[in-house]
C-alpha cells in the first residue's frame, strides 16, 4: 500500500494544526503566514496523557488519547480541522535509494516498491510506504536520489483514526525527527549560522532521548538513548513515597520538600549533562566529524533552569534551548510570558505545523 501523502498534501495553504503525541502529553501548534515571507504562531496548547496511554510510541489506550486530543484542539481554539501527525523515529524505517531518472510517477511507485521489499522486515501489505525525490544522484547524473520511509501500516492508521474520532483529519504523516529537524533549521537559519556548522539537537522525552546531528539542515547522525524526565519521577516516587501522577504533577509545579533540589534535581542534571557529553564522545568516535558547533535542547526536560548551563560546561559546547518560535508574530490567544517559558517543549508540534507551508 502506497501511502500517498502527495494526494493528501494537495491542500495549498489550507489551515493546518500539528499534533505531536509523546508518552506523556498531547501539544499542539497552529502558525499561519505573516506578511510575505513571515510566520505568525496563532495557537498553542497541551493536554497531559494519562500514564500508559502511550508506550514506546504505541497507542496503547485510543480512548485516552483521543479525549487528550480532542480536548487540546478545544482549548487552543482552533477551528482548523486538518493536522499534521508525528511518528516515532523507531516506528519507521528510513532508507535512501538510487534509481534510473526520467521515470514518471507510476513507474517510480512501482520501483520504489520492488526495491522497499529488499529493505523492509516485513510484507509489504502490512505496509504504509511513501516516498520523495530528493534530485540527482551525486555519485551518477543519470540516477536520481529516492528517500523511501516505510512503517507498520497499524501505526500509521492508529494515529489516522485518532485524529478522526477527534474531529481531525490526518492529512500530513511525518517522522517526529524530522519535524524537529524542519524547526531547528529555520531557527538556524534565521540566526545566519547554518552553513557549514555542525548543529547537535537533544529532544530529552519522558522516557528516551532522541540524538540528530545536522551539517548544513542534513542529518548525518541520529541515535536513541533511554534516558529522559521519568527517571527523575522515579526518583521523587521512591525518595517520597508518592504515586508516579503525583509525583509528576509536583515535578511540574515545584511543590516538593526543600531537599528536593540538591538531593534529587541537581543529581538529575548532572547525569543529564553526562549522557549529553557521553553522546558527543559516541559520535566523534563512530564517525568522521571531530566538532560540533551549537547544542540545542529540546523536550520537556529542557525547560529544567540550570540545565542549558551545566551541558555547556561538561561539553565546552555552546548550548541553548530551542526556540522553535525565534522571529514569529505572535496571534492574539498567545501570551509571550507562558510562551517563553515552554516553547522548547513544542519543537516537534511547530515542524509539524510547518508543514502548511510545504
Amino acid at each position: 500500500m502506497m501511502l500517498d501523502l502527495k494526494a493528501l498534501l494537495g491542500q495549498g495553504n489550507a489551515p493546518l494544526v500539528g499534533v505531536d503525541i509523546s508518552t506523556s502529553c498531547v501539544r499542539l501548534v497552529e502558525l499561519a503566514q505573516n506578511g510575505k515571507e513571515g510566520l505568525r504562531l496563532e495557537r498553542y496548547a497541551a493536554e497531559l496523557l494519562p500514564r500508559g496511554a502511550v508506550v514506546d510510541g504505541n497507542i496503547e489506550n485510543m480512548d485516552q488519547v483521543v479525549d487528550a486530543v480532542r480536548r487540546v484542539w478545544k482549548k487552543s481554539g482552533s477551528r482548523a480541522r486538518l493536522a499534521a501527525l508525528g511518528m516515532p523515529p523507531a516506528s519507521v524505517i528510513t532508507k535512501k535509494i538510487i534509481l534510473p531518472a526520467g521515470m514518471s510517477e507510476d513507474q517510480l511507485e512501482v520501483q520504489v516498491e520492488s526495491e522497499a521489499s529488499q529493505y523492509i522486515p516485513f510484507a509489504l501489505d502490512e505496509v504504509s510506504l511513501d516516498f520523495d525525490v530528493i534530485g540527482p544522484a551525486a555519485s551518477s547524473p543519470e540516477d536520481i536520489e529516492v528517500m523511501l520511509a516505510a512503517s507498520r501500516r497499524e501505526k500509521v492508521e492508529d494515529r489516522v483514526a485518532i485524529a478522526e474520532a477527534s474531529g481531525l483529519k490526518a492529512s500530513v504523516m511525518d517522522i517526529e525527527s524530522y519535524a524537529a529537524r524542519a524547526a531547528l533549521v529555520r531557527v538556524a537559519d534565521l540566526a545566519k549560522g547554518g552553513a557549514g556548522q555542525v548543529l547537535a539537537l537533544f529532544q530529552i522525552g519522558a522516557q528516551v532521548t532522541h540524538i540528530s546531528i545536522l551539517l548544513d539542515g542534513a542529518t548525518i547522525y541520529e541515535r536513541e538513548q533511554a534516558f529522559g524526565g521519568n527517571n527523575l519521577t522515579q526518583d521523587i516516587v521512591r525518595a517520597y513515597g508518592m504515586a508516579f501522577d503525583e509525583a509528576e504533577a509536583r515535578k511540574k509545579s515545584g511543590e516538593l520538600p526543600d531537599n528536593y533540589a540538591s538531593e534529587l534535581l541537581q543529581p538529575f542534571l548532572e547525569s543529564a549533562a553526562l549522557e549529553v557529553t557521553r553522546a558527543i564522545q559516541f559520535f566523534f568516535t563512530s564517525t568522521p566529524y571531530t566538532r560540533v558547533d551549537q547544542l540545542f535542547l529540546a523536550g520537556g526536560c529542557a525547560l529544567i533552569p540550570g540545565l542549558a548551563e551545566l551541558v555547556a560546561g561538561r561539553s565546552k559546547i555552546a548550548t541553548s534551548v530551542a526556540a522553535p518560535f525565534a522571529g514569529m508574530a505572535l496571534g492574539p490567544a498567545v501570551r509571550e510570558n507562558q510562551l517563553r517559558a515552554e516553547a522548547a517543549a513544542y519543537l516537534v508540534a511547530c515542524g509539524l505545523a510547518l508543514r502548511r507551508f510545504g
